[in-house]
């Protein structure tokens, strides 16, 4: 029996690598498209109901966007630039996501739509680029 289980996991670790790396393209991609929305800047809905000011709404956008191309981009740098940029996605993702918690969604806290939300996906997958950059 343990000769299955080793076939088994020996099997799976020749695609070890798909799980950072579809973790990565959707990440990247959500936050180019959130980024994208928000677009012609200032994003009204981020001065209008969160009473931003234009360039703090505008470097909201920026941010989402330019991250989420960074985060991909970067999985392609197998050097110490790509293990970096990595990681400062990563930490701009985890900022980011916790400034949306407290600005968007305080009533959020320990509820079940917390736990239902993209939003938390997001800030978990930021905090794996962060702690984890680009180690496979």
């Amino acid at each position: 029996m343990n000769n299955i289980f080793k076939k088994f996991n020996n099997f799976f670790l020749n695609f070890e690598a798909l799980g950072p790396l579809s973790l990565r393209i959707i990440v990247g991609v959500a936050f180019i498209i959130y980024g994208y929305g928000k677009f012609p800047l200032p994003p009204q809905g981020l001065t209008e109901y969160f009473g931003l000011s234009p360039f703090i709404a505008s470097m909201v956008a920026i941010s989402e966007l330019s991250t989420g191309i960074i985060l991909i981009v970067a999985n392609f740098l197998k050097n110490s630039l790509g293990h970096t940029l990595t990681r400062l996605a990563g930490l701009n993702i985890v900022v980011l996501m916790v400034c949306i918690f407290f600005v968007a969604h305080r009533d959020w806290f320990v509820t079940k739509q917390l736990f239902t939300s993209i939003q938390l996906f997001l800030l978990v997958g930021g905090f794996y680029f962060l702690i984890k950059g680009n180690k496979v």
